[in-house]
């Protein structure tokens, strides 16, 4: 995606994220392997790769939830906006709100719509009705899900088809107002038609937010990133454009694992 300059000519999209010599472990297991990556603003990245790859564990480093995580430790760098992440003075909790995950089970809380995605602003400090409800609406506009809830939005959030409540999840999130949206298999377990609508959404979500996904499948993958990363027993195999990844990747092991050789 290309920006406007300020005489109107198309400009490169800037870094958002890049990831430096990169390592982790679970006590004695190694995660993550020397990972060199760069994310760009306003892309779908998507992160695929068979299971115990890593892809998670990068997902979750990118927002350091992994320092919840007892004996674990780390090596090299992560870059947001030219910051290392992982620096001592940067605020983790300032740093979760930038960079907003969302996980594969949805996760509604036992209350209504409404509360659900006003939870956020309200622990932040916002206690305007209206502003609330224009950030109730916003959000739910962006996750795809307004035109869908708008005359029930103080029924429970319990009572969404499971779709609905993955996007209730996505809105609950943006309603934070991030700058980078983390996504760990959003439509698994989802039907076709729910896994089509969160697809539509994230087109549109790119154009204000930097999107990382660990997809549901190649296909997935193949359908709503704008590049892509193959992930192997915790080692960066390749990265491309989308298109070259999945229809002429440059490694072997790529092909045999989008061709369903393995995996």
């Amino acid at each position: 995606m290309f920006g406007i300059g300020v005489e109107g000519e198309l400009m490169p999209p800037q870094d958002k994220i890049i990831i430096q010599d990169f390592n982790f472990h679970y006590s004695a297991l190694h995660a993550l392997h020397n990972i060199h990556l760069t994310i760009k603003s306003n892309e779908i990245f998507s992160i695929f790769g068979p299971s115990m790859s890593g892809k998670t564990t990068l997902l979750k480093s990118l927002n350091r939830l992994t320092d919840l995580i007892f004996r674990v430790r780390h090596t090299g760098t992560i870059f947001l906006d030219g910051k290392d992440i992982y620096d001592p003075e940067v605020d983790v909790t300032q740093l979760r709100r930038r960079v907003g995950m969302v996980f594969d089970l949805p996760t509604p809380l036992r209350m209504s719509i409404f509360d659900n995605v006003a939870y956020g602003p309200r622990l932040g400090g916002i206690k305007e009705k209206k502003r609330l409800s224009e950030i109730v609406e916003k959000a739910l506009r962006s996750a795809v899900l307004w035109e869908e809830v708008k005359d029930r939005l103080h029924t429970s959030a319990l009572r969404l088809s499971g779709g609905q409540q993955q996007r209730l999840c996505i809105a609950r999130v943006l309603a934070l107002e991030p700058e980078v949206l983390l996504l760990d298999e959003p439509c698994s377990g989802l039907d076709p038609i729910s896994t089509l609508k969160i697809e539509e959404s994230l087109i549109e979500l790119k154009k204000e937010y930097t999107i990382v996904i660990v997809p549901h499948n190649v296909q997935q993958a193949s359908r709503v990133a704008d590049r892509a990363g193959f992930f192997l027993s915790g080692e960066l195999v390749e990265v491309g454009t989308a298109y070259q990844v999945f229809t002429k990747p440059k490694d072997k092991r790529t092909e045999d694992y989008v061709t369903g050789k393995f995996g």
